[in-house]
C-alpha cells in the first residue's frame, strides 16, 4: 500500500463530527478515505486547489482583481470601519478559535455578530434558555438508549452515519445487541427513508407537532379522556401505544430537528418537546437534543455564551453585548436594510437566505472568508482564502451533544491560504491600528 496512513481524523462536515476516518495521504493529497459518509468524503475531497479560491480578491470597476493579503486585510477593515451598523455573520463550519478572535472584533467596531443558528436550531437555544433541557452525551445514548425517537429529523440523509455510531446499529454496554434491544419511532409528516428503516412511523400533519406532544402529555397524565380521536392526523389508539411505549421504555431520547424548530410553532414546539421529556423523567429515564447540523454550530454558541453571556444574534451598537432575537438576528437586519456593510464567513446566505433579505447583500460592501466560490463570494467587495479547518488547519469543534473534540490538521494548505482565525486576527489588528 503506497501512501500514509492518518488514522481516526475527526470528520468537519456535519454536528456529528465522526472521529474515527482514516485518510490515505499521498503527495499532499488525500487518495483514499475510509468510514466516512458519502458527504464527509465529500468535504475531504474539497480541498482540491482545482476547486478552491487560492488568492485573495477585492473588487475593482465591477471586477474582482487578485490582490497580496496585506491589501485586502486593509480594504476589508476600512469597510468594517467606514459601517455604521455592520454585520458579522457564518461561523458554523469554522473553528472556536477564530469564534472567539470574530467576537472581539465585533465588540471592536460595534457591530452585530450571528451565526447561522438563526435560521435553524434558534427556536432551540430560545427553548432551552425558557425551561432547560434534560439532555446527555452521544456516548450515553449507544450505550443505554432502549428507545430511540427522531422527532422532525432525517438523519439518513442529513447526519448519514448518526444511526449507525450514536443510537439505532452500535452495540453498546448495555445493549450488546445493538438495533435489536432498541426501538425506532420515526415521527414525521414525510415518509422519509429514516422513516422506512424505523419499527414504528407515525405521520404527524404539517405544523401540527405541538398538538401530537399535548396529546402525549395529556394521556401520561391520565388525562386521555380529553384527547379526541384523532390529533394532528394520528388516531387516538396510536398516540396511546406511543406515550405506553415512552412509559415503559429503560432509557429514552428524542432527537429533534428542523422539522419543529422551523415549522408553526418554532421555539413553542422545542419547549413543549422538552416539557413532555421532563414529564416522562417520572416514569423512566428520558433525555432530548437537538440535530445540529453544521460541524461547529454548536461550538459557536459555547463560545458567545462564555464570552458574552448570549449564544448568537449578538449586538455590540451600545458598546456591551445586547441580544434580542427578531431583531438583531441576521435575517431580520437584511429584510429591515439595516446593515451598511458584512463580513461573511464559512456561510453562504445569497444562496440560502430568502430572496427578500439576500437581497440586501446585493446593496452594501461585502467581504467573504471562504475557500471556495459560493453565490455569496460572487458578489463580494473583498475575498479571503483560508486553510480549512479540519483537514489544512487543527482547531477545536463542539459536537452536537456539546462534547469538544479538537480537529486535526492533515495536509498543507494551499500558499497563501491561512487559517480563518489568522486572517480575523490581521483584520482586528489592522482596525485598532486604522482607529
Amino acid at each position: 500500500m503506497s501512501g500514509k496512513l492518518i488514522t481516526d481524523v475527526v470528520c468537519p462536515f456535519c454536528g456529528a463530527l465522526c472521529d474515527d476516518i482514516d485518510l490515505l495521504i499521498e503527495d499532499n493529497k488525500i487518495i483514499e478515505t475510509r468510514n466516512a459518509c458519502i458527504v464527509g468524503t465529500r468535504k475531504f475531497m474539497s480541498y482540491e486547489p482545482s476547486h478552491r479560491i487560492l488568492r485573495p480578491m477585492i473588487r475593482n470597476n465591477g471586477e474582482l482583481k487578485p490582490v497580496d493579503m496585506d491589501t485586502a486585510v486593509e480594504k476589508a477593515a476600512k469597510i468594517l470601519l467606514n459601517a455604521d451598523r455592520p454585520l458579522l455573520y457564518g461561523w458554523a463550519s469554522t473553528e472556536c478559535e477564530a469564534h472567539k478572535v470574530g467576537l472581539e472584533l465585533a465588540e471592536e467596531i460595534g457591530g452585530v455578530i450571528d451565526n447561522t443558528t438563526t435560521v435553524c436550531h434558534g427556536p432551540s437555544v430560545l427553548a432551552v434558555q425558557s425551561v432547560g433541557i434534560p439532555s446527555t452525551t452521544l456516548g450515553n445514548i449507544y450505550t443505554r438508549a432502549d428507545l430511540v425517537i427522531y422527532w422532525g429529523s432525517n438523519p439518513i440523509h442529513a447526519h448519514p452515519r448518526h444511526m449507525s455510531r450514536y443510537s439505532t446499529f452500535r452495540r453498546g454496554l448495555f445493549r450488546d445487541r445493538g438495533a435489536k434491544e432498541r426501538n425506532v419511532v420515526v415521527i414525521d409528516p414525510r415518509n422519509t427513508d429514516s422513516a422506512r428503516t424505523a419499527n414504528i412511523y407515525i405521520q404527524v400533519e404539517p405544523n401540527k407537532d405541538y398538538e401530537l406532544m399535548c396529546a402525549i402529555r395529556a394521556i401520561l397524565r391520565d388525562r386521555g379522556d380529553i384527547v379526541p380521536d384523532e390529533v394532528a392526523g394520528v388516531p387516538k389508539e396510536k398516540i396511546i401505544e406511543l406515550t405506553n411505549l415512552m412509559k415503559d421504555s429503560k432509557y429514552g431520547i428524542i432527537f429533534f430537528g428542523l422539522g419543529l424548530t422551523m415549522s408553526k410553532g418554532k421555539h413553542h414546539n422545542v419547549d413543549i418537546a422538552i416539557r413532555l421529556t421532563t414529564d416522562l423523567n417520572k416514569f423512566t429515564k428520558f433525555l432530548i437534543m437537538p440535530m445540529r447540523g453544521h460541524y461547529n454550530v454548536t461550538g459557536f454558541g459555547a463560545v458567545a455564551t462564555w464570552t458574552t453571556g448570549y449564544p448568537y444574534a449578538i449586538d455590540f451598537a451600545r458598546g456591551h453585548p445586547w441580544y434580542n432575537p427578531g431583531e438583531t438576528s441576521t435575517h431580520e437586519l437584511l429584510l429591515n436594510e439595516e446593515v451598511d456593510a458584512a463580513l461573511i464567513i464559512a456561510a453562504d446566505p445569497v444562496a440560502n437566505f430568502p430572496a427578500q433579505s439576500a437581497r440586501h447583500l446585493f446593496k452594501i460592501p461585502l467581504i467573504a472568508i471562504d475557500p471556495h466560490p459560493t453565490p455569496t463570494t460572487e458578489i463580494a467587495d473583498v475575498i479571503f482564502p483560508p486553510a480549512i479547518s479540519g483537514i489544512e488547519c487543527e482547531g477545536t469543534a463542539y459536537r452536537m451533544d456539546k462534547v469538544p473534540i479538537r480537529l486535526r490538521k492533515v495536509l498543507e494548505p494551499p500558499e497563501g491560504c491561512i487559517p480563518d482565525k489568522e486572517i480575523i486576527e490581521r483584520i482586528l489588528e489592522k482596525v485598532k491600528e486604522l482607529k
